[in-house]
């Protein structure tokens, strides 16, 4: 009989040791904006989702004042980012609101708050010798979750999607799945409820951890006057020992 918990665990190890040799960066630069832009077009392309009229993937919504773009770099390189938006009611901006605003509107005029991660992207050439980094990229997301204190971290994904995010993150569905023009595709909306399950998420899944400090770095206001904190390196295990 496989032992399930050994399973667990053996992956939890996986992903805590390629932890190890990744970093994250806030990207602040158009230079390094440019560099997400190819890695999401790469990923994109690889699917067939990519624009078919040039190869511009940075749109206005990277620089809202609630989005966070962050790359993650393993041995210097580039090989995948993911944008955090962190929703509330005075600041909207985010895919879910755009696109089932008869849902999130009602939510968020009653003061609930939100983390939607999008444009996940990961280099395709990556993926295959790294699978692990789709989880270190969604680590950001559990990471704004904590950080920003906020009621659900969300994902707008398509149907044959939801089986990843109801196992990692127990989502549930907040609607009936939805046709969107945009996507061409029958769309969902999920919901992690931040209160219930973080913490079981670091329970189970200890690289999702973090230290107040790395998630101060990553995501906190830049003082006037101070030169941003571009580089951080991951807390997983600092923050695992703590909690035991």
């Amino acid at each position: 009989m496989r032992d399930e918990s050994r399973v667990s665990s053996g992956f939890v190890n996986r992903l805590m040791r390629l932890l190890d040799s990744v970093e994250y960066r806030r990207i602040e630069s158009r230079e390094d904006l440019e560099a997400v832009a190819r890695v999401r077009y790469n990923a994109y392309d690889q699917i067939g989702l990519a624009p078919k009229t040039g190869t511009v993937m940075i749109d206005e919504e990277d620089f809202a004042s609630n989005a966070h773009v962050i790359g993650i770099y393993y041995d210097e390189r580039l090989v995948s980012t993911i944008r955090v938006h962190h929703v509330t009611q005075k600041e909207r901006t985010g895919l879910a609101t755009a696109c089932f605003p008869d849902v999130m509107d009602p939510l968020l005029d009653a003061g609930r708050t939100f983390i939607d991660p999008v444009r996940f992207a990961a280099d395709p050439k990556v993926l295959r010798e790294l699978p692990g980094i789709p989880y270190l990229t969604l680590r950001i997301a559990t990471m704004a979750t904590d950080y920003f204190a906020t009621d659900y971290c969300l994902s707008v994904i398509k149907p044959n999607h939801k089986a990843f995010y109801q196992r990692i993150f127990n989502s549930k569905p907040l609607i009936k799945p939805r046709y969107l023009e945009r996507f061409d595709s029958m769309v969902e909306l999920y919901g992690s409820d931040a209160h219930s399950e973080l913490q079981r998420i670091y329970q189970r899944f200890g690289f999702f951890n973090s230290t107040a400090m790395e998630r101060r770095m990553m995501f906190a206001p830049v003082a006037v006057g101070r030169t941003p904190v571009l580089t951080v390196r991951p807390t997983a295990r600092f923050a695992m020992a703590r909690a035991h």
